[in-house]
C-alpha cells in the first residue's frame, strides 16, 4: 500500500433534467496548444469547471442561466468572455496570450520571502472567511506504465472552513464508481491511500504545515522569476528551493501570487527525488518483503479563484510515480496514480448544516475499494465532471462492454 499525503466540436446537448451541456476546447489562439486546467466559470454563479490535460472541457448550466456570461481564464492569457447560448456556434475557445512585455511589470516588494509573509498576513482579508458547502468532483487513476489498472470517480460533499479557522474540513462521499483491473497488477496491489482528502489537504493556505508557514520559510530560497498576468491584473512569480544545508527531502516550484492582492492564486511544485530512499520512505505504507520501491515523480498543484473580491481553493492535482523492482524478477514495474480534484459549485452554510460525523470520510480511505461498479452514461446527472481524457474514456468503454457481456 502506498500513502499519498472527446473532443469533439462544441455542441450544447439538452438534459431533461433542465440542464444543459457544453464541450469544448480551450486552445491558444496562435500554436493551437491545449490550455491545460484552464479555468471556466458561470459569471453571476458559484458554478466551475476546469479543462482535462487535453485542454478539453464540460460544463452543465441550469437552463435557467443560459443567457449568462462564461469566463475562460489562464495564467498568461486574456481571458475571454462569451453567452452561454452562443457556445453552440464556438467549436474552439481561442485565447490569446498578452502583447504586453511581461518584464515591464515593476516588483514592488523587496524580495521574495518578504512577498510571501505578506500573502499568509493577508490570509484572512483575502480569502473565503465563511463556512461554505462546496461540491466537488474528484478523479483517481492508476496506470502500469502506460494502461490504466485503476479508475476512481466521485462527487464529494465538502465543509470548507473558514480560512483563519484552525477546524480541519470534512469530506462526505455523495457518488462514486470505480473499477480496477487485479489482473494487471502482478502480486501486488497498488493502492492510493487518503484519496480525496489527500487532495483537499493541497489547499496550502487552509492547510500550511507543508511549507507555507513562517518557520518553514526557513527551509527554502525564494527568488523572483520573470512575471506573467490574468485578467489583465499582473501576477508575481516566485520560484523556490529547499536550501543546500537541509537534508531531508523538501519541495521545489513556482507560486503565483497577485499583486494587487498579495493573494496566492496557483501553485505548482515537486518534491526532490536526489535522496531516493528518504523520499520514497514518505510514501510507503506497506510493501512485500522481495520488492524494493522507489520513488521516480511527485508533482502538485493547487489553484484557487476569485469571487466578489474573496478567494478560495478550486482544483488541485497530485501526481506520483513508482518503480518497484523485484528481488526474483528480471523486469521492474511501474505504476503512476494521478488524483484531482475540482469545486464545481459552492455555497455558504451555517453550523446546523455540516456534515454529521459518521458520514465523514476517513483519513485512511481507499477510493479504489470504497466506491462501487461503474454505472450508466446519466449516473452523474447534474454535476460537473472534469473531461476524461482519450485513454481514461476508452478504459470506461471497455468496463461498460465488460458488464452489458455479463
Amino acid at each position: 500500500m502506498f500513502q499519498n499525503y472527446s473532443y469533439a466540436k462544441n455542441v450544447i446537448l439538452n438534459d431533461t433534467i433542465g440542464v444543459q451541456r457544453v464541450k469544448g476546447l480551450v486552445v491558444d489562439s496562435k500554436t493551437k496548444t491545449p490550455l491545460v486546467f484552464a479555468s471556466i466559470s458561470v459569471n453571476g454563479t458559484n458554478i466551475s469547471t476546469v479543462t482535462n490535460s487535453n485542454g478539453e472541457f464540460t460544463l452543465k448550466v441550469p437552463k435557467k442561466y443560459q443567457n449568462e456570461l462564461i469566463t475562460f481564464s489562464f495564467l498568461g492569457y486574456t481571458s475571454k468572455v462569451l453567452i452561454f447560448k452562443d457556445l453552440k456556434n464556438e467549436s474552439i475557445i481561442k485565447l490569446e496570450t498578452y502583447i504586453e512585455e511581461l518584464e515591464e511589470i515593476k516588483i514592488t516588494v523587496k524580495d521574495a520571502k518578504s512577498l510571501i509573509l505578506e500573502v499568509l498576513k493577508r490570509k484572512g482579508s483575502n480569502y473565503l472567511n465563511e463556512l461554505t458547502s462546496m461540491t466537488a468532483f474528484y478523479r483517481e487513476t492508476i496506470k502500469k506504465r502506460r494502461a490504466y489498472i485503476s479508475l476512481s470517480e466521485a462527487v464529494l460533499e465538502i465543509n470548507k472552513q473558514p480560512y483563519t479557522s484552525v477546524k480541519n474540513d470534512a469530506l462526505m462521499l455523495y457518488k462514486s464508481r470505480k473499477s480496477t483491473d487485479y489482473d494487471k497488477l502482478d502480486t501486488i496491489a497498488f493502492k492510493l491511500k487518503g484519496g480525496p482528502i489527500s487532495t483537499l489537504n493541497l489547499d496550502i493556505i487552509k492547510n500550511p504545515n507543508t511549507f507555507f508557514t513562517e518557520e518553514m520559510l526557513e527551509v527554502f530560497d525564494f527568488s523572483f522569476a520573470s512575471p506573467t498576468k490574468i485578467d489583465n491584473r499582473p501576477i508575481y512569480v516566485v520560484n523556490f528551493k529547499q536550501k543546500k544545508e537541509i537534508e531531508d527531502p523538501q519541495y521545489y516550484g513556482e507560486l503565483y501570487i497577485d499583486a494587487q492582492a498579495l493573494t496566492l492564486i496557483n501553485a505548482k511544485f515537486h518534491l526532490n527525488l536526489d535522496d531516493v530512499v528518504k523520499a520514497s520512505k514518505l510514501f510507503i505504507v506497506k510493501k512485500p518483503n522481495d520488492a524494493d520501491v522507489s520513488a521516480i515523480e511527485a508533482s502538485y498543484q493547487v489553484d484557487y479563484v476569485v469571487k466578489n473580491g474573496k478567494w478560495h481553493y478550486s482544483y488541485s492535482r497530485i501526481q506520483l510515480g513508482f518503480k518497484i523492482n523485484w528481488s526474483k524478477k528480471l523486469f521492474n514495474t511501474v505504476y503512476y496514480t494521478t488524483s484531482e480534484m475540482a469545486i464545481t459549485d459552492w455555497e455558504i452554510i451555517d453550523n446546523s448544516e455540516l456534515i454529521k460525523p459518521k458520514d465523514r470520510m476517513r483519513s485512511s480511505i481507499i477510493m479504489s475499494d470504497e466506491a462501487s461498479g461503474f454505472s450508466d452514461p446519466d449516473f452523474w446527472g447534474t454535476y460537473n465532471i472534469i473531461e476524461p481524457e482519450k485513454p481514461i474514456e476508452t478504459a470506461i468503454k471497455k468496463i461498460q462492454k465488460q458488464l452489458k457481456k455479463n
